[in-house]
């Protein structure tokens, strides 16, 4: 029901006609104080025909004006009914500040502080070159984060739900996943809420998700969105090392996101918010998140050895960039480390002649029967492999293809 509304006044004032209705006055009244003259036309000829007119009690006009607010009044409800009305939530908002509420105790505001020598005292002193979010891994004061979050800080700073601030060490790191363990500095006992682990085996494109960080500073900040996509891969930002089944989301990812949990709608940690596609370093729609299956790999590794071993061929190879301008297809090796699986198998690398010339090394073109095209190739197949495992490495040296065995290693 809608109630209109006008802007012309209302033609009467205490039982008593204005102007716009006396007989005489010039001028037609607008429509509402027509019905009112009419009203009141009516009543004038009822007086005529004998009746005496009402003496006491409201004017007919005025219970007429009053009927019609009563009856807006129920369909509309009174200021306190409306306001009571818009305070309601859905269940998808409930949910969804549960989620907030469950798991805000959980992300943690990760200060990244560098030694810096005053230009004028020569003083040294500590300023903050960065900041990123984590989240508790466990009741020991474990703190998972990206690497990239951590890298080159002289002292960090971690900030819990409560605002307490702690001094933190770096026990670990996997440079290859971008992926960093913290552990707090104090002696008292901490009351710490660590994360509920999910899986990232059985994610679906469509699943609703949850990003909670603190971007720009701004802590515990909650986004939502769905999973865009699955199975991205992305370069590590600092080994270049291609990091596979990545999760793409639209959830709104900025600066200051980067190491935060991204979770289901269950609470559960289904990823770790590491990185955005954007041209100008804002949110684009386009976030990415690293899968909880691999961040368990990496850092239970970590806290159990200090660091995250992985099997390793022991080679140096070019860029991808390079073979395809020679015309070939596959890992050209530039050197087997010494003593390494690879020289132990009698992979060649590439050399010089006693004249300069530049003399190719072996060129990698399938393990185990998968197709080798370029090092992502090559990574992805040692990403499924394990410490101890053989590989079956078909190789081309010179005109001729030659299999060799090579035994993993563990990386150093």
């Amino acid at each position: 029901m809608r109630l209109l509304t006008t802007a012309h006044p209302v033609y009467f004032v205490a039982g008593s006609w204005s102007p716009g209705c006396a007989a005489g006055s010039g001028r037609r009244p607008p429509a509402p104080a027509r019905i009112v003259c009419r009203l009141r036309a009516h009543r004038n000829d009822s007086s005529g025909a004998g009746e005496e007119p009402p003496q006491s009690g409201p004017h007919p006009a005025l219970r007429f004006l009053a009927g019609l607010a009563a009856a807006a009044s129920v369909a509309l409800g009174s200021p306190a009914d409306i306001a009571q009305a818009s305070a309601v939530l859905t269940r998808d908002e409930i949910n969804t500040i549960n989620l907030f509420q469950r798991n805000t105790p959980s992300v943690v505001f990760i200060t990244n502080l560098a030694n810096r020598r005053d230009a004028f005292t020569l003083n040294e002193m500590q300023v903050p070159q960065g900041a990123g979010s984590g989240f508790v891994w466990d009741r020991q004061g474990h703190i998972v984060t990206n690497y990239h979050v951590v890298k080159g800080a002289s002292e960090l700073m971690v900030t819990i739900a409560g605002g307490e601030e702690y001094r933190a060490k770096v026990i670990g790191f996997d440079e290859d996943k971008d992926v960093a363990v913290l552990r707090l500095k104090t002696e008292s006992e901490v009351d710490l809420r660590p994360v509920s682990l999910g899986s990232s085996s059985d994610l679906q494109v469509g699943q609703k998700v949850f990003a909670i960080g603190n971007p720009f500073g701004l802590d515990h900040t909650l986004t939502t969105g769905v999973i865009s996509g699955l199975g991205r891969e992305i370069a590590s930002g600092t080994t270049g090392r291609p990091i596979q089944d990545v999760i793409q989301t639209d959830a709104a990812i900025n600066p200051g996101n980067s190491g935060g949990p991204l979770l289901d709608s269950g609470g559960s940690l289904i990823g770790v918010n590491t990185a955005i596609y954007s041209p100008s370093g804002a949110n684009s729609g386009v976030g990415f998140a690293i899968p909880v299956d691999i961040v368990r790999s990496s850092a239970e590794q970590i806290i159990t050895y200090g660091k995250v071993v992985r099997p390793i061929v022991g080679i140096s190879f070019a860029p991808d960039q390079s073979v395809e301008q020679l015309g070939l297809s596959g890992v050209l090796v530039l050197d087997a480390r010494n003593g390494g699986p690879a020289d132990k198998a009698g992979v060649r690398g590439t050399t010089r002649d006693e004249y300069g010339r530049l003399v190719l090394g072996d060129i990698i073109l399938s393990v185990d029967g998968s197709k080798i095209k370029s090092g992502s190739d090559l990574y992805r197949v040692l990403d499924k492999k394990r410490v101890g495992d053989t590989l079956d490495v078909e190789i081309l040296r010179g005109d001729e293809k030659v299999h060799l065995g090579i035994t993993l290693e563990a990386s150093s």
